[in-house]
């Protein structure tokens, strides 16, 4: 069963080294936190999964990576510089500041009686610094607050290199920085956080059947990869909610401990970037279709998804506690792919005579898997501990292996054993983990 807690998760995160508060030494710094060992390799694969998908499995789409800083004008053209923001209030009482649509019920540690706020204005959630050794308006530069700006000024030059043609798409996975009021819920809300966006752009009149196939695709994903399809709901914008740019967008959101929230929208953006940017920089960025002798502004179909809240959604859906042998165990039932760790080799003993043949069934595994090494405490103990960081099978290297040149594989999810030999071990978990 998924957790039904958020503490479940995160203590297993900080315990076995996939999530650390970032600063820990310091105190920590709120809401930041750094990738652990098993925690980077974890976010790889979401992110390669990811790309896997929408770039590796299609003949139309491509990948990039545009720079983080970026100038004034693109936001101005954007609408990030005037538009990009939230609407924040202060309590006059204790003095903090909220998200007018996160304020209910919020209780004020200086009143009895609750916060008392004021009247909401803009916040812009755009981080500035500034570039070079002067300061001043002419050195002013943004931490991008998506990636897709980087995608729409390379348009043209996709366009011209790739020899691509719509309906195509620029995919991009890289960090975005924005300054939240209330980040929070773990790595679900944070200021830094790492995107994995799709600018597919389209003939207009090819945009509606384009948002329901991306709607649909995107929203199979996320089952494919493990989460229940009923963690899983796409919910439609109102008006109100709408960005700037866009003309309609759905949301797939999981069912977290606190409620649903967002993993990925898709935004219908029609040509508004395009055409904006076309404006301030005053380059065309359209295409011309020779069959047609028509030369258009395509329309843009934006999945974008967030790549860390989406590993904390697969981690509190493969969360899983059950009775193995009479005793408790925690599990994590992650799809292979995503799984930190494929296999992990273990010798019985760590006498020298299992060693060289370990350390060899090690070398030639992990030169296409991802596998772990462990050689100390009780078998069943690193069992125990290879269950709970969601590695799918165990190698178990004994004393009969040196006559019989075979191991044991373990199954994480049903805990069953079977030998084999040696010389079968590659394709046999190749074909049980499915690549």
């Amino acid at each position: 069963m998924p957790a039904k807690d958020l503490d479940q998760v995160v203590n297993l995160c900080k315990r076995r080294g996939f999530v650390y508060p970032s600063g820990e030494i310091y105190g920590g710094f709120r809401s930041s936190y750094d990738y652990g060992p098993l925690g980077s390799l974890m976010l790889r694969n979401v992110k390669e999964a990811w790309v896997r998908t929408m770039v590796q499995q299609r003949d139309d789409v491509v990948l990039i990576d545009a720079a983080i800083l970026g100038a004034p004008q693109v936001f101005e053209a954007s609408g990030h510089l005037s538009n990009f923001s939230d609407p924040l209030v202060d309590c006059t009482v204790c003095k903090r500041r909220f998200r007018q649509d996160q304020i209910e019920d919020r209780d004020c540690p200086q009143s009895k009686k609750g916060c008392e706020f004021t009247d909401a204005r803009a916040f812009n959630l755009m981080f500035k610094t500034h570039a070079g050794p002067v300061e001043g308006e002419g050195a002013t530069v943004y931490l991008r607050p998506e990636t897709a700006q980087g995608m729409f000024v390379n348009f043209a030059n996709v366009l011209q290199t790739s020899r691509k043609k719509p309906p195509f798409g620029i995919a991009q996975v890289g960090k975005s920085f924005r300054n939240e009021i209330t980040p929070g819920n773990f790595i679900f809300r944070t200021r830094e956080f790492e995107q994995m966006e799709l600018e597919f752009f389209v003939p207009p009149s090819e945009s509606a059947e384009w948002y329901d196939y991306w709607c649909k695709s995107r929203l199979q994903w996320y089952i494919d990869y493990g989460i229940p399809a009923e963690m899983l709901r796409i919910r439609e914008h109102a008006k109100d909610e709408l960005s700037h740019y866009s003309a309609g967008t759905s949301d797939i959101e999981f069912l977290f401990p606190w409620g649903w929230g967002e993993l990925e929208g898709i935004a219908q953006r029609t040509d508004y970037d395009l055409k904006q940017h076309a404006e301030h920089s005053r380059q065309k960025l359209e295409y011309f279709d020779q069959a047609t002798n028509e030369r258009y502004v395509p329309y843009v179909v934006e999945p974008a998804a967030g790549a860390n809240r989406t590993m904390a959604a697969f981690l509190l859906a493969a969360y899983d506690e059950d009775i193995v042998n009479d005793e408790p165990r925690t599990v994590l039932r992650l799809h292979p792919r995503l799984a930190p760790f494929q296999i992990a080799v273990l010798p019985l003993s760590k006498k020298e005579t299992l060693m060289p043949l370990a350390k060899q069934i090690h070398s030639m595994l992990g030169a296409r898997y991802m596998c772990d090494f462990d050689e100390t405490q009780a078998i069943g103990r690193r069992y125990r501990r290879q269950d709970e960081i969601g590695t799918p099978f165990c190698v178990t290297v004994d004393f009969d292996s040196l006559e019989d040149n075979s191991v044991t594989i373990r199954e994480r999810d049903s805990t069953a054993q079977n030998r084999v030999k040696i010389d079968s071990l590659l394709p046999e978990l190749s074909h049980r983990l499915g690549y």
